[in-house]
């Protein structure tokens, strides 16, 4: 076997490493974002709850096992900012699936070309 074909089959093994590992990366940060999805829906419901809530009415917090009662004033204030970290969070996410993404698709052609390489050595030869 010639050192071209080793050296072509060393960077395949590598390659397919590193795309794996990618498509871990991803598939990790698609959970994150669907995650994020989930609490923001979440809260989003609980600021339309509190629409509809009078300023008088009670609202209470659990901390730990106990309910506390808690001023509507500050409860919609938690949530509000609450969402915006949220959606900074699922901004902040979009970006890593996004660069994930071209990182991805740019090791996948390299492996597809090392492939192609290492086919045309092992036919040559």
């Amino acid at each position: 076997m010639s050192a071209t074909i080793t050296a072509l089959q060393r960077k395949l093994e590598t390659d397919s490493a590193t795309y794996q590992t990618l498509q871990k990366d991803y598939a990790k940060a698609v959970e994150s974002r669907q995650r994020l999805d989930s609490q923001l829906q979440e809260n989003k419901l609980v600021q339309d709850e509190f629409k509809l809530l009078k300023d008088d009415a009670n609202i209470y917090k659990l901390i730990g096992p106990v309910l506390t009662k808690q001023d509507k004033t500050e409860a919609v204030t938690n949530v509000d900012k609450r969402i915006d970290f949220i959606q900074a969070e699922i901004d902040r996410v979009e970006k890593q699936l996004k660069d994930l993404q071209e990182k991805t698709e740019k090791k996948r052609m390299e492996l597809v070309q090392t492939q192609t390489a290492l086919q045309q050595q092992s036919a040559s030869k």
